[in-house]
């Protein structure tokens, strides 16, 4: 009789893999103590909700055959992110997704497929089990519409006030493809800026949810993986120059990045670049520029000018770039500087972003 045939085997794995085994209403020390808390912590709440033959296995470590990887490429793709946005949940999306997506991104706008993650989260003492329930569950919904399973991973518990409720550190593989080479030294003159939509949307939810301002809209975060927009615009030009996801510091940093890295110029249109009214709104009344302020789907993509037609009907056919447009040029000089042509004809630089100006953004 094998394990599995044993009734005392299948009565011990089914209590071990009962649903609930966290009765607590809140995150205690015992669930990040090493002992039986700790482990009814990760069986019910992470293993039962991101469960794959991977994970499953329980051990320190992923893992994965090294065949399976080469299979789908030549090279490694590998990073890591922490996320500590505050507040938690907020308008379009959550820590959790939020953890997800920045990770699947980051991989995405290198070239490669996504692959694997891992998760480990930093609970505070106090942390309701419900909100935590509640992140979890959003992480696994965006893994698999990322096509990405969370392998491995770690809790750790601290003291009240030591912390502010949960912060998540995700890392990431993916397998780059062969042929791809995407790095911001090959911007040339003449290149194509895209972008795949509106700016500024999450920095903006995120500045509307902590409830500092009395404003009230209906701006979400933009939140999305986009590692299948990536897919669409690799299928149509592989020699893309540069690509990089919109984060901290926003587009007007990215640009500096990429202007500095090949030392050439980069010249925006004022008028071609898409903001919502409400975002321009509330950057007009904090002081702030949208070009600065963070976005959790939006990339800029540098094409060559003869690929710049086909890559853009690409990416607009593609849910997460149908509101993508031309926004600029590569120019020779002045090098390592960004100049905005605005709506009145002049030009102005958009330098680097200086200090910080919304903290705990994601």
């Amino acid at each position: 009789m094998t394990n599995n045939q044993n009734p005392l085997f299948q009565k011990i794995e089914k209590i071990r893999r009962r649903p609930n085994k966290v009765k607590d209403t809140a995150i205690t020390l015992a669930h990040g103590s090493g002992g039986k808390a700790m482990r009814d912590l990760i069986d019910d709440i992470f293993v039962g909700s991101f469960d794959n033959p991977i994970l499953s296995q329980l051990e320190d470590q992923a893992t994965i055959p090294l065949a399976q990887l080469i299979s789908q490429g030549d090279r490694l793709a590998f990073t890591t992110d922490s996320y500590v946005v505050d507040p938690l949940f907020f308008p379009g999306s959550n820590i959790g997704e939020l953890a997800i997506n920045g990770t699947v991104n980051d991989l995405a706008v290198s070239g490669a497929k996504p692959l694997y993650l891992t998760c480990s989260m930093i609970m505070e003492e106090g942390l309701p089990v419900e909100t935590l329930r509640q992140v979890v569950l959003s992480m696994k919904t965006a893994a698999d519409a990322a096509g990405v399973k969370i392998v491995t991973g770690d809790t750790k518990v601290v003291h009240r006030g030591s912390a502010d409720k949960l912060f998540i550190n995700t890392a990431g593989i993916g397998v780059i493809r062969e042929g791809v080479s995407i790095s911001a030294h090959q911007i040339q003159p003449g290149d194509a800026v895209i972008i795949n939509g509106q700016l500024g949307n999450h920095g903006a939810a995120i500045l509307i949810a902590r409830g500092e301002l009395a404003l009230s809209t209906d701006i979400k975060s933009d939140c999305q993986p986009l590692n299948g927009l990536v897919d669409a615009i690799l299928e149509v030009c592989p020699q893309i120059h540069a690509m990089r996801d919109a984060t901290r510091g926003g587009v007007a940093t990215v640009l500096n990045e990429f202007a500095q890295s090949s030392d050439v110029g980069i010249r925006l249109d004022e008028a071609s670049i898409p903001i919502r009214e409400e975002v321009n709104g509330v950057c007009e009344i904090l002081g702030l520029d949208p070009l600065y302020l963070a976005n959790e789907g939006k990339l800029v993509v540098i094409v060559p000018r003869s690929h710049a037609e086909s890559v853009l009907s690409a990416m607009k056919s593609h849910p997460a770039g149908e509101d993508s447009c031309i926004v600029g040029e590569v120019i020779d000089s002045p090098a390592g500087v960004v100049l905005l042509q605005t709506a009145f004809g002049a030009e102005r630089i958009v330098d680097m972003l200086v200090g910080d100006q919304l903290p705990r953004i994601c």
